[in-house]
Parts: structure tokens; sequence; C-alpha cells
């Protein structure tokens, strides 16, 4: 075992306490240490903070720009529209009058073909017949009459006040009308091969 050389005087000596001087300077550095990093952090966060408005300003200065643009490009897109709105609606309506003077064409078409052939029907089948030919051939040169003087907002009221009337009747003619279309298409088809 080792012996302990020290004395108790020695012991005194080394645990003996700081002077008081000596705290005190010690004490001042880190407090100037301590507000000095206070003000640099004080100083970072108001710079944080300048930087964060001015960020927010670009952003919104930029959200107002595209804002912009986008108005005006719906304004543009809702012009074009409207026009062509109007076009399609000109379209349609020059459509409808072409195909209501053909309806009105072809109507009197098959009435003068009945009429034409109610004689032979008179020979053929006896005079009874004939005058129902002529009956029916009457009715429809009065039909495509009716149909050649009314406008289109008259024939689109008829139609409408015929379907509420009678909508299973309405059903099978637009379904009749769809299939003769689609033949009449098919057949105009194979016809400009």
């Amino acid at each position: 075992m080792a012996e302990n050389t020290e004395t108790p005087e020695t012991t005194k000596s080394a645990r003996k306490p700081r002077s008081p001087k000596a705290e005190p300077a010690t004490n001042a550095v880190v407090a100037d240490a301590g507000s000095e990093a206070k003000a640099k952090f004080a100083k970072a966060l108001e710079e944080a903070k300048a930087g964060a408005a001015t960020l927010g300003k670009q952003a919104q200065d930029t959200a107002d720009e595209y804002r912009e643009k986008f108005t005006d490009k719906s304004e543009a897109l809702l012009e074009d529209a409207k026009a062509m709105s109007s076009q399609a609606k000109e379209k349609a309506a020059a459509l409808a009058q072409e195909g209501k003077t053909r309806a009105v064409e072809g109507i009197s078409t098959v009435s003068r073909i009945v009429a034409d052939n109610a004689g032979t029907i008179d020979e053929k089948l006896g005079p009874k017949y004939g005058d129902y030919a002529r009956s029916a051939a009457k009715s429809m040169e009065d039909a495509a009459a009716k149909l050649e003087a009314k406008d289109l907002g008259e024939l689109g009221d008829d139609a409408r006040q015929m379907v509420r009337k009678s909508p299973g009747l309405a059903i099978g003619i637009a379904a009749a009308a769809g299939f003769f279309l689609s033949r009449l298409f098919k057949g105009s088809d194979k016809s400009d091969s």
C-alpha cells in the first residue's frame, strides 16, 4: 500500500476556494456573452421575420398575377363559348329549317304519287279504294301545307304538346323516324362508295 504523503496543510491549500475577485470578472464575461448571443438571436429573428414578410408579399403578388391571368383567360374562354353557342344555334336552326323543307317536299311527293295512282287503284280494286287513296293524298297535302305554314317555334310547341298528351305515340314515332333515318343514311353511304 502506498503511503499518503499529503499533509493536512497541503490538502487544505489544494482545496482552497477561489478568490472572490476572480468570480465577478468571469460572471461579467458570461453575462456579456449571453447578452451578445441574445442580441444576435433577436437580430436573426427580426431578419427571419422580414424575410418571411418579403416572401409573403412576393407570394401574394404572384398569386394576384396568376389570378388576373386566370380571370382574363376564363373571360376569353367564356366569350368563345358564347360565340360557339350562338353559331351552334344558328346552324341548328338552319338544319331544322332544311329538315322541315325536306319533310314538306317528301310529304307532297308521296301525296302526288298516291293521287296519281288513285285511278289505277280504281281500275284494279274498285272506286271505293281509289277514293280512300284520294282522301289520303288530300290529307297528306293538307298536312304538308300546315307544316310549311308553321315556323320552327310553333312546331316545337306542337311536338311538346303531343309528347305530353301521348308519350307512347311520341316514342313510337321517334323510333320509326330513327329507323328510317338510319336506313336512309346507310343507303346513302353505300351509294357513295
